[in-house]
């Protein structure tokens, strides 16, 4: 089981879990609402369904910029980043979503499975090593 190298790191996983899983919620929810304001003609549910698309937006790119820098402590791969790289053969999805799979494993257990290198790793900060005596 691999740890990570600093606080930091886990901060910025657990963001980006959040916001993918806000991602995920957020796009289909804003289209929904978008569609059944204009199909009843209701100016107010308009105007709140475009500012639903414009916070998706803000989460899209806040998720983009945080995501670049999760990384796999292995593999050294971001693990929510959209990355074209080969994924491992036994890697599992969630709902068809690797990114997905990862983000709900660190919100709900605080580790997660490396989807390019399928190694665990947990969050934890890992002990460095002291050279001497």
């Amino acid at each position: 089981m691999h740890r990570l190298p600093s606080k930091t790191a886990i901060y910025r996983l657990r963001l980006a879990a959040l916001l993918t899983c806000s991602k995920c919620v957020l796009t289909p929810l804003a289209a929904a609402a978008l569609v059944y304001s204009i199909a009843i003609h209701d100016d107010g549910l308009t105007v709140i369904s475009l500012y639903l698309i414009l916070l998706t937006v803000l989460v899209v790119i806040l998720h983009w910029l945080v995501g670049q820098r999760t990384q796999c402590p292995l593999c050294m791969t971001p693990v929510l980043a959209t990355k074209n790289c080969v994924k491992h053969r036994s890697a599992k999805t969630f709902l068809g979503s690797h990114r997905l799979r990862v983000a709900l494993a660190v919100i709900l257990t605080n580790s997660f499975r490396c989807p390019y290198c399928n190694e665990p790793t947990v969050l934890e900060v890992r002990e460095r090593r002291r050279y001497g005596r």
